[in-house]
C-alpha cells in the first residue's frame, strides 16, 4: 500500500484549520498529523512530527509564516524539511518572492479552491529537485525548482508554473495565470505562436471569461514586473 502524504496545517483561524483538515483528511492518499495555531507551535510540530507537507499561513501570532520558513531552514534539529505551501489573505510581491526565495513550493491567496490545493499537493509531492538545471541570469539553482518524474499534462502544468516562478512573475497577479496558460498552449500547439492576437489571446480570454485586450495587458504587466526584479 502506498504511503500517505502526511500534512501539518498552521493557521491561527482554528475553524479554517478544522475545515481544511477535514477536506484533506478525506483524501485516501493524505493524512493530517498535526495542526498549529501560531508560528512557534508550527516550528515545534514540524520538528516533532516530520510532515511531508506543511501548510503555513503567512500571518500568524508570535511568528509569521516567513519566520517559520527561516527557522526551518536554519534549524539543525529539523532533520526532515517539509514541502512548504504558504496561505495568505493578501497577495504582495515582496512577501511572495520572499517566501519562494526561502523555499516555499507554492503560494495561495485566500479564498482559494481547495480541490486545486489538493491537486497541487499531489503534484509537488511527486516531483524531485533537479540539481543540474541552471539559467544564464542566475548564479545558482533555486531550491524550489522541481521537474516531473514522468510525462503528463499535470506534470507539464507544474513545470511551467515553476519556470514562471523562476523568472519572477508573482503568483497572485492575473498575468501569471494568463502567461501560464499561454505557454502550455504553445507547448501543445507550436503553430499558435504565429497567431498570438488572432488565436492565442482570444482562447485565453474565453477560458478566463475576459477580453483579449485585457489578457494582453495583463501578460505585458506580468513580464514587466518580472523584468524590474532582475
Amino acid at each position: 500500500m502506498k504511503e500517505k502524504i502526511t500534512v501539518l496545517i498552521a493557521d491561527d483561524n482554528q475553524e479554517f484549520c478544522r475545515t481544511l483538515a477535514t477536506y484533506l483528511g478525506n483524501q485516501e492518499d493524505m493524512e493530517i498529523i498535526g495542526m498549529a495555531k501560531d508560528g512557534l507551535e508550527a516550528v515545534e510540530r514540524i520538528n516533532e512530527l516530520e510532515p511531508d507537507v506543511a501548510i503555513l499561513d503567512v500571518i500568524m501570532p508570535h511568528l509569521d509564516g516567513i519566520g517559520v520558513l527561516e527557522r526551518v531552514n536554519n534549524s539543525s534539529k529539523i532533520s526532515k524539511k517539509p514541502i512548504c505551501i504558504m496561505l495568505s489573505a493578501v497577495g504582495q510581491d515582496k512577501i511572495t518572492q520572499k517566501a519562494i526565495t526561502l523555499g516555499a513550493e507554492y503560494y495561495v491567496v485566500k479564498p482559494f479552491d481547495i480541490e486545486l490545493l489538493i491537486k497541487r499537493i499531489r503534484e509537488i509531492k511527486n516531483f524531485r529537485p533537479n540539481v543540474n538545471r541552471s539559467f544564464a541570469y542566475r548564479e545558482q539553482p533555486k531550491p524550489y525548482i522541481r521537474v516531473p518524474e514522468k510525462e503528463g499534462s499535470d506534470n507539464l502544468e507544474v513545470l511551467v508554473t515553476n519556470i514562471i516562478h523562476e523568472v519572477g512573475v508573482p503568483a497572485h497577479i492575473k498575468g501569471y495565470q494568463y502567461l501560464r496558460e499561454a505557454i502550455m498552449m504553445v507547448v501543445n500547439d507550436i503553430d499558435v505562436i504565429n497567431q498570438i492576437t488572432k488565436s492565442l489571446y482570444p482562447q485565453i480570454a474565453q477560458t478566463f471569461s475576459t477580453t483579449p485586450s485585457r489578457v494582453e495587458r495583463a501578460i505585458r504587466h506580468a513580464i514587466e514586473v518580472a523584468w524590474r526584479k532582475r
